[in-house]
């Protein structure tokens, strides 16, 4: 394991036994793994290449034992890893030898469909989707749809605020989560939000999306469903090279169009892609976009002359239309499938993930090209092209000596770039460990206090997920905070503003 975590409390690896049994008290039966064979399904997430056993797993089944799970681990001063399904790929799960790992797959229920207020709630391990098959019979959908739809959950969802290819007009998870419950380290539940538009106050909701377990552990989530477009299809444009195809997507949006969906691989990714699933793609060309356009018919037969007109202008040397549901569930297979796909042609691969301004593209895209050279790796490029949201493939061998360690600075060259062209760090998949000590290339010190100062409010010993999204973690009383409980301030005589 290649990145730093807290040491270890040996007074808590000490009292493991006594832990163990506490938590078997609070969530009885199979609730609870404590045997390193059985735990081992557990050591990882997404991102593979770090690997560490927890404490021990904990799998409650009410909220009600999440809280006092939560509260006896505030109370024994215990580290806690929230889990949902495990496919993160920045080491979010990631958990601690001295911590409980807090796996919610069995919060795996849809409570309920508001077809009126165009919502549901469900659990937050239920699958992403799942809430798009549990609304289609009546038209309905949920609109992200990151790559890892099958079996990624809501609740991670929402600690990501994951994205995917049709989030360029709908939105990401942050746009479409209307309310959550979650617990506080201190065992107390809460609810933001709810199934209104909007809520009065501070945008709490806004602060748990996308906080990475850091803040407190999603229960509940609403979500809003959308009816399906009368009409959909795609077009796969092909061009001869990747500098062309950016500049395609920046014509795009500048005229106005936003597609239902714009992502963009390069030749590697195409033909491996291609091989694996047979979507239809042509393996002529060097970069290849696939643009979906919805709608009314009408609308949708229009914007598709001038996306191909576009792309005409722009070099394009395929264009191909789908002609049936079928074909255009076929482009979409296809690019769902290239993490997959890639994973054949080589035997490990390094999956990042930032964001830059579209119009960078080319910039980038020759750099990385650059950097493959230098480090002797091999990287294939899948794109959310239309919000410049970058997931370079970078392939390595784990069994040659160094592999990892140069596809590891590979990455973080990549990110560097990103944020040099006035970008970020990522764009969906989270901080986690992955980019945490890259965190003072786009924040300085100042900015990484003020937020760890939030972190402080809601857990103020800092027992939530440590070891992830800082890289250097200040006591909150150095940070001056005020951590507020039940109403109260912990210091009451300091001045108020």
């Amino acid at each position: 394991m290649s990145v730093s975590m807290p040491k270890p409390s040996e007074a808590i690896l000490k009292r493991r036994a006594a832990i163990v049994d506490a938590l078997c008290d609070i969530v009885p039966g199979e609730g609870v793994v404590s045997a390193a064979n059985e735990m081992a399904v557990f050591e990882s997430d997404g991102l593979t290449a770090y690997r560490q056993l927890p404490l021990v797993v904990v799998l409650p089944e009410t909220v009600e034992q999440v809280a006092e799970v939560l509260r006896y681990c505030h109370r024994e001063e215990i580290p806690v890893v929230p889990r949902g399904s495990g496919t993160s790929l920045s080491g979010g799960a990631l958990p601690l030898q001295d911590g409980v790992l807090l796996v919610l797959s069995k919060f795996n229920r849809v409570l309920s469909i508001d077809f009126d207020n165009r919502c549901a709630v469900v659990q937050p391990g239920v699958t992403n989707l799942g809430i798009t098959r549990a609304v289609e019979h009546r038209g309905f959908y949920y609109a992200p749809d990151p790559s890892s739809q099958i079996a990624c959950s809501i609740g991670g969802n929402v600690a990501e605020n994951s994205g995917g290819v049709h989030c360029l007009k709908y939105g990401l998870t942050a746009n479409n989560v209307l309310g959550v419950e979650f617990v506080t380290i201190e065992g107390e539940i809460v609810r933001l939000g709810g199934r209104h538009l909007d809520a009065e106050g501070y945008d709490l909701l806004g602060l748990m999306t996308g906080s990475e377990g850091l803040l407190g552990v999603v229960t509940e989530v609403t979500v809003r469903i959308l009816q399906k477009p009368e009409t959909a299809r795609a077009v796969l444009i092909g061009f001869p090279t990747s500098e062309e195809a950016g500049a395609c997507v920046a014509a795009i949006i500048a005229k106005g169009i936003i597609p239902g969906g714009m992502e963009m691989m390069d030749r590697p990714a195409i033909l491996a892609a291609e091989d694996f699933v047979h979507a239809g793609y042509p393996t002529n060309v060097e970069a290849l976009l696939i643009v979906e356009l919805d709608g009314p018919a009408a609308e949708v037969d229009h914007l598709l002359a001038e996306v191909e007109r576009i792309g005409i202008e722009n070099g394009a040397v395929v264009c191909k239309v789908s002609q049936s549901e079928d074909e255009r569930a076929a482009f979409w297979a296809g690019r769902k499938a290239a993490f997959p796909a890639v994973g054949r042609i080589s035997p490990d691969y390094y999956c990042m993930d930032g964001t830059i301004p579209r119009k960078e593209l080319p910039k980038v895209l020759a750099g990385m090209r650059a950097m493959s050279e230098k480090y002797g790796l091999r990287v294939a490029n899948v794109f959310h092209a239309g919000d410049g949201n970058l997931h370079p493939l970078i392939l390595y061998d784990a069994n040659r000596e160094g592999e990892l360690h140069r596809a590891e600075e590979f990455g973080n060259d990549i990110l560097r770039l990103c944020v040099e062209v006035g970008g970020v760090l990522t764009g969906e998949h989270g901080v986690g460990v992955e980019k945490r000590d890259l965190m003072p290339e786009m924040f300085g010190d100042d900015d990484i206090k003020h937020q760890q100062r939030v972190k402080c409010a809601f857990d103020d010993k800092h027992l939530l997920n440590p070891g992830k999204v800082f890289p250097v973690l200040h006591r909150c009383a150095e940070l001056g905070r005020m951590h507020v409980h039940k109403g109260q301030v912990a210091f009451p005589d300091l001045p108020r503003f």
